[in-house]
């Protein structure tokens, strides 16, 4: 739940129309509300960190980038050396994948 243009994710703005509806309120509704918002954003940070699933996409963007990358500069390249920068790519992927599993969660 990423936010355009670098602004706020769907979550934290959600959480922030919670906030300010309480602050507005003060009421134990509206309390409760922004409570459960704001405990379900933190589970989900939570189980990104624990998965490491938000490098994982990282990652696997990082390598698609790359693989295009190389077509673009190398259009008349053969296909094993096109084959050969996609073994190598997927070869890094898997290998920063591998290392999330010895990586702190914090």
């Amino acid at each position: 739940m990423s936010g355009s243009e670098g602004g706020m994710s769907n979550a934290q703005l959600l959480q922030q129309m919670a906030l300010l509806r309480w602050l507005s309120s003060q009421s134990e509704a509206d309390k409760n509300l922004l409570a459960a918002v704001t405990g379900v954003q933190v589970g989900r940070e939570l189980l990104n960190r624990i998965t490491g699933q938000n490098k994982v996409d990282a990652y696997k963007r990082d390598c698609i980038l790359s693989i295009a990358e190389f077509i673009k500069q190398k259009p008349k390249a053969s296909q094993a050396q096109i084959n050969a920068e996609v073994e190598k790519n997927i070869l890094i992927f898997a290998a920063r994948v591998k290392a999330l599993e010895t990586a702190p969660l914090f």
